[in-house]
């Protein structure tokens, strides 16, 4: 495989960020995922964290180098992480289970595959154009697929951040699986939280990414979305893909798969945690306090990964 990857999570005005974004490869297979914790509900980075280390650790165990059944692969991933989410809140007793939306992409040769849960997206870009893009589990979806409103009131829309399907809710999610497509040289995977394209149309996404180096303009469009947020600004995340060689730029940023060895994995994921006390203050998790939590959720993950 040869791809060039970019990813950013940024907090926006929030003092907290409750996204996660990871990505892990073998010489064969890529997966790349992304977590926006439910900030209405406890812990929401706890349930992004857990979704993001469960479909790490699942790879890493089935892709040896590749996964039999892509989609049934993440499939029973959020199926798992949702049921992690349910055992930790027992766990600990607490009054709600962390929530999360999901979105995970898998590519093996050469066909993306991918299902969601909420309103992370995922875009296919080719020659500018979308091929390929989720649909969000939200009111205001079912508003736009009823005509009541137009796909351009969905990011400004009051009720945009009422879900209808996420990991750890108190029903069973609800999972979107994308068909099967092959991608060619110069596609563009998008996936992002509703941070980002609340503020970025699928257009603009578009014209940021898919003519230029995404490692330059990547950075630069992720800066400007923050911007436009201002001091309402979510939480925005992304990890961006160009498939295949880098055609336009001289830097060496294309990565190579067909070093890799068997069972050898190349993984990016975010460490950081917070800790929401009674009264509702939020700070960062000292070292010790991130390995404590960490070595927590790992039990969790342990019990749900087979």
């Amino acid at each position: 495989m040869r791809f060039t990857i970019f990813q950013e999570s940024r907090k926006g005005s929030r003092k907290v960020n409750q996204d996660r974004i990871a990505y892990t490869y073998s010489r064969d297979t890529l997966l790349l995922v992304v977590a926006d914790g439910m900030g209405g509900h406890a812990g929401g980075e706890i349930a992004a964290q857990i979704a993001a280390r469960l479909f790490i650790e699942r790879f890493q165990q089935e892709a040896k180098p590749v996964l039999k059944s892509p989609l049934k692969f993440l499939q029973d991933s959020m199926l798992r992480a949702h049921a992690a989410l349910g055992s930790y809140a027992n766990q600990f007793s607490m009054l709600e289970t962390p929530r999360t939306t999901c979105v995970a992409c898998v590519v093996q040769a050469g066909h993306a595959y991918w299902a969601h849960v909420g309103d992370s997206r995922l875009y296919l870009y080719r020659q500018g154009g979308i091929i390929g893009q989720t649909k969000d589990h939200s009111k205001v979806q079912y508003l736009v697929d009823q005509g009541i409103i137009g796909a351009d009131e969905v990011a400004m829309h009051p009720d945009r951040n009422k879900i209808f399907s996420c990991l750890g809710g108190l029903v069973d999610p609800v999972i979107d699986l994308g068909k099967r497509t092959p991608l060619r040289n110069g596609d563009v995977i998008v996936m992002c939280s509703d941070g980002l394209w609340s503020v970025l149309s699928k257009e603009e996404m578009s014209t940021w990414l898919t003519s230029t180096p995404i490692l330059k303009t990547a950075p630069q469009m992720m800066a400007e979305a923050e911007k436009r947020g201002g001091s309402e600004g979510d939480n925005l995340s992304a990890i961006v893909v160009r498939w295949g060689p880098e055609t336009l730029t001289d830097e060496p940023s294309t990565t190579i798969t067909e070093t890799l060895g068997l069972g050898q994995f190349e993984t990016q994921i975010d460490r950081t945690l917070t800790l929401t006390d009674r009264k509702g203050a939020q700070r960062d998790l000292s070292d010790d306090e991130i390995e404590h939590a960490i070595a927590e959720i790992q039990a969790t993950i342990q019990r749900y990964r087979r």
